[in-house]
C-alpha cells in the first residue's frame, strides 16, 4: 500500500511537472515570468505550495511539523480553517473556528473508529464566527489512522470535501515517508550496534593486558597505547551520525592496527599506500575496521606464520577504491558466499556481511565488496564509494585525544 502511494504520488506530480515543463515550448516567445492560464497557475500553486510544506512533514506527525505544513497547506482551502490532529489531540490550527475544537475532537474520534471522512454541521451563536461547517478526514500509515485533516468553513462543499481528502491522502504519503526513513535510520543504529558488539571483550581484555605488559619495562610506551586504545574506543562508541571521513576511518584503522602490534610484535607487517585527495571522501562509519579485524584474524590468530596486511586506498575519478589485502589463510568460496547471504551461525562474518549490506544500502549493489580468496591463497577486499553522493555526509570531527 505505501509503495502504491508513494507511487502514485510520484506519478501525479511528476506528471505535473512535465505539463509546466512543456509550457514554455507551447508559448513560443511567451515571457518566461508569465504563468500562463488560470489552470496552469492553479497546477503550479498547488505544486508550490505541496513542496514547501512537505519537509516539515518528514519528520512525523508532531506539533512544530504540524504547525508548519497548516500554515502552508490552509491557502489551498481558501478562507477555511485547518488543522492537523494526532489522534484526539490537535496539534496546529490555522484560522478561525479553534473554538469550536471540542466539537471537531468528537468527529476526529469517528474518523479514528471508522477510517472514514466525516462531514458534520457546526452550530456556533457568535454572529461573527464565520464557521457552520467541517469536514474531517483520515491521516494513516499502513493501515493504521493516526489522526485527520479538519477543514471548517462557511458552508458544506462537495469539492471542500474531495479536496480535503486528496490533502489527507498526500499529508498521509509524506508520514510514511517519515516512517521509513525512521525504520531506515533504526535499521543502520542496530547494524553499527552489531559491529560495535563485534569489537569483543577478548580484543579489549587482550589489548588492555598488552599495555599493562609495558608498564613496568616501557611506562612511556604504555601510556602511548593506552591513548590510542582510549581514542578507538571513543570512536567505535560514538554516538552521531552515519557516516565520517575517510580519513577518519584510516585513523580508527591505525589505533587498531597499533594495539594488535603491542600483542604480536614482529609478526604482523602493515604496509599503507593512502592517496591524500580521497582522505576527505565520506563513508559510512566502521566500514574498515571490521575488515581489517578480519584481515588479523585470518592472518595472525589463526596462523603461525608472519601476517602481512595492505592497505591501498586511491583516486579513480568519480569514484575512491580502497583495497584491503592479507595473506592470511583465506577461505572456501562457497562458504564466503553462504557468511554474505547471512547463511549459518549469526556470528560468523558479521563484520563482513554487515558492512558490504550497508555499503550497498547506501550507494547500491553495484558498490557492494568485492572479495577474492581461496584456501590458503589470503583474502582481498576491494570497496569503490562515489566520491559525492547525495544524503551522504561526513559527521563533526572527533576530538583530539587529550593527555593521559
Amino acid at each position: 500500500m505505501t509503495g502504491l502511494l508513494v507511487a502514485v504520488a510520484g506519478a501525479l506530480l511528476f506528471a505535473a511537472g512535465l505539463a509546466l515543463g512543456a509550457l514554455p515550448a507551447r508559448r513560443g516567445a511567451r515571457d518566461a515570468t508569465d504563468l500562463g492560464t488560470p489552470g496552469e497557475r492553479a497546477t503550479f500553486h498547488t505544486l508550490h505550495t505541496a513542496s514547501m510544506a512537505a519537509p516539515p512533514l518528514r519528520a512525523g506527525l508532531t506539533e512544530d511539523a504540524a504547525r508548519k505544513a497548516v500554515r502552508r497547506l490552509r491557502p489551498l482551502f481558501g478562507p477555511a480553517a485547518l488543522g492537523l490532529t494526532a489522534e484526539d489531540r490537535t496539534l496546529a490550527w490555522d484560522g478561525p473556528g479553534r473554538h469550536h475544537e471540542d466539537t471537531v475532537l468528537g468527529r476526529v474520534r469517528q474518523v479514528l473508529d471508522t477510517g472514514r471522512t466525516r462531514t458534520f454541521a457546526v452550530d456556533c451563536q457568535d454572529p461573527d464566527c464565520p464557521v457552520r461547517w467541517g469536514a474531517a478526514a483520515p491521516l494513516t500509515v499502513d493501515q493504521r489512522v493516526l489522526g485527520a485533516l479538519v477543514v471548517l468553513g462557511v458552508r458544506e462543499s462537495a469539492s471542500t470535501v474531495r479536496a480535503a481528502g486528496e490533502v489527507a491522502r498526500w499529508v498521509s504519503v509524506q508520514l510514511e515517508l517519515a516512517e521509513l526513513d525512521r525504520t531506515r535510520t533504526g535499521l543502520i543504529e542496530a547494524e553499527i550496534r552489531a559491529l560495535r558488539a563485534q569489537i569483543s571483550p577478548h580484543f579489549i581484555y587482550n589489548s588492555l593486558a598488552a599495555i599493562a605488559s609495558f608498564v613496568r619495562t616501557d611506562p612511556e610506551r604504555a601510556r602511548e597505547l593506552l591513548l590510542e586504545f582510549a581514542d578507538f574506543t571513543r570512536y567505535s562508541f560514538r554516538r552521531h551520525g552515519e557516516f565520517t571521513t575517510l580519513a577518519e576511518e584510516l585513523r580508527s584503522v591505525e589505533q587498531f592496527l597499533e594495539l594488535v602490534r603491542a600483542r604480536f610484535g614482529q609478526r604482523l607487517e602493515v604496509t599503507l599506500r593512502i592517496a591524500p585527495e580521497v582522505l576527505p571522501v565520506a563513508v559510512p562509519f566502521l566500514c574498515l575496521q571490521p575488515l581489517v579485524e578480519n584481515a588479523v584474524k585470518h592472518g595472525l590468530e589463526e596462523s603461525v606464520e608472519r601476517s602481512r596486511i595492505t592497505i591501498v586506498a586511491q583516486d579513480e575519478g568519480a569514484l575512491a577504491r580502497i583495497v584491503i589485502e592479507d595473506n592470511g589463510v583465506g577461505v572456501e568460496p562457497d562458504r564466503l558466499r553462504r557468511i554474505l547471504r547471512g547463511e549459518g551461525s549469526p556470528s560468523t562474518g558479521i563484520g563482513l556481511r554487515n558492512v558490504d549490506e550497508r555499503l550497498r544500502q547506501v550507494y547500491g549493489d553495484g558498490h557492494g565488496l568485492v572479495i577474492e580468496t581461496a584456501v590458503g591463497a589470503g583474502m582481498k577486499i576491494t570497496i569503490r564509494v562515489p566520491k559525492y553522493r547525495n544524503g551522504v555526509h561526513s559527521g563533526p570531527p572527533r576530538a583530539a585525544s587529550g593527555s593521559a
